[in-house]
């Protein structure tokens, strides 16, 4: 599919296209202590220009290595070894598609998604799709919350149960270390996980999954009972989050870009260029994840110690996986990374609520009051769980928020799908005949795989994952 049929202009097409209502403008401020002032991208076409787009794909792949992206991968690998890897295909191809709709949307209107819903819709709807949205994301910041406390528990013995507490605080200490620039931090975090996910992939020369396995994994779909169902939904939801859509909408009127139709096709085809690069990065270390994860905890050589690890495996017992790398470090350099993985997830999901709020509702608050307000809902259930469920019941916990947002998927699928579709708003720019029936086959995908799961989960079958499997499929 090609970045033209993504945009598909035309010679008459206008400017950037609104219609009535009140709107806010890309240069307005939504956010406090980021940098409000446009890049502005030079009016003439040259790959060059590239450079000035990279930025709002990268910062939305965030949360697909979140800390919900390495619970459900480490969980699959151990359970399902690699039969699952095709969900992790398809659900990149899924996201690259849809996150570059997002991105053409406010590209060409000049209006993120929530702003749209907000015009176009009663407000009875506006209203339930903004709870939908607020859910989504809590639910994005439960495994924000446990991976936090995972990793707080590996660095300093701190109890699961206290580290939730303390996750509490992780909003004033990211508002004091973005006084140095949300750009700086965000470049350390990233810095951090990119060397969690060089670990992964060097442990994959020492794991050393079968390479024809892997493939078969990656491209023949297959899905054996509720158990393998519940995970592929979690997978679905850790990587296609609905959160991102209205943060990739918005995320790109920080660029601004030339009014005229060779600017906007420009723009259109680099934030699909920009996705693509940053989803590959995020595709590579999840199959990492969960091809490590496979390979060790189906080898027929495992101790019983690290059998035991893959029979419960969760964030605090995926270090072990890293030993042949790290030795002795694996732990801690793990703790490092996962804590890192969990506060850039935060960023994310405070832009997010701050542009969901503000497009649904007309209303801003201060980006701490948000985190802080965002936090407390997701402490809650983390914090029950981690009393009454230890570290197992928590990392089921992350397991159940990703099937939450699989779930919430089509509530922000469908209102992008409409609007991106419709002529009235983005003109020429419309979408395909080809590329709304692709999105709509995977929107239909992603309903169907959790309508199975719902049908298939009777009473004989719930229970919590599937036991451990050592023979992979």
């Amino acid at each position: 599919m090609s970045a033209e049929e993504m945009a598909a202009p035309s010679a008459q097409q206008p400017q950037f296209m609104t219609s009535g209502g009140s709107r806010t403008y890309p240069n307005e401020s939504l956010i406090e202590n980021i940098e409000v002032d446009q890049i502005v991208v030079p009016d003439k076409t040259s790959w060059k220009n590239l450079f000035a787009y990279m930025g709002p794909g990268f910062l939305v792949s965030i949360a697909y290595i979140d800390p919900g992206n390495f619970q459900t991968d480490l969980q699959s690998g151990a359970q399902y070894k690699y039969g699952l890897l095709w969900i992790i295909l398809l659900a990149s191809f899924a996201a690259l598609i849809i996150q570059s709709l997002a991105a053409n949307l406010g590209v060409v209107t000049g209006k993120h998604l929530a702003e749209h819903c907000r015009q176009e819709y009663p407000k009875i709807p506006n209203f339930i799709l903004w709870i939908l949205a607020e859910i989504a994301i809590v639910a994005c910041d439960i495994p924000e919350v446990i991976g936090t406390a995972f990793a707080l528990d590996m660095l300093f013995g701190v109890p699961l149960w206290i580290g939730v507490l303390i996750t509490g605080l992780s909003t004033m200490v990211l508002l004091l270390l973005q006084q140095y620039g949300v750009r700086k931090l965000e470049i350390l975090i990233a810095f951090l996980v990119f060397t969690i996910a060089g670990c992964f992939l060097a442990e994959l020369k020492y794991a050393k999954p079968n390479s024809s396995e892997v493939l078969r994994g990656l491209f023949i779909p297959q899905l054996k009972g509720s158990g393998a169902t519940k995970l592929a939904i979690s997978l679905l939801g850790a990587m296609v989050m609905p959160h991102n859509l209205f943060l990739h909408s918005a995320l790109v009127l920080s660029r601004k870009i030339p009014r005229s139709v060779n600017g906007i096709k420009e723009a259109c085809r680099f934030y699909l260029i920009e996705s693509g690069l940053a989803l590959m990065v995020a595709f590579l270390i999840n199959i990492s994840v969960i091809s490590v994860s496979g390979a060790v905890c189906n080898s027929p050589n495992l101790n019983s110690d690290d059998l035991q690890s893959c029979q419960n495996l969760d964030l605090n017992e995926a270090s072990f996986l890293l030993k042949h790398v790290l030795g002795s470090w694996s732990s801690k350099l793990f703790a490092i990374a996962l804590l890192a993985s969990g506060q850039s997830s935060t960023i994310t999901g405070t832009y997010a609520g701050q542009y969901v709020m503000q497009g649904f509702l007309d209303l801003r608050l201060k980006p701490w009051i948000r985190n802080f307000l965002t936090r407390c809902l997701a402490i809650v259930p983390s914090l029950i769980v981690a009393i009454i469920g230890g570290s197992t019941g928590a990392g089921n916990l992350i397991i159940i928020a990703s099937m939450i947002l699989s779930f919430e998927l089509p509530f922000a699928l469908i209102p992008l799908l409409k609007f991106t579709s419709s002529k009235t708003k983005m003109g020429s720019y419309a979408n395909t005949v080809a590329v709304s029936t692709t999105t709509w086959i995977i929107g239909s995908l992603i309903m169907g795989i959790n309508v199975y799961y719902l049908a298939d989960n009777h009473p004989e079958k719930q229970g919590g994952l599937p036991p451990y499997r050592s023979n992979g499929f």
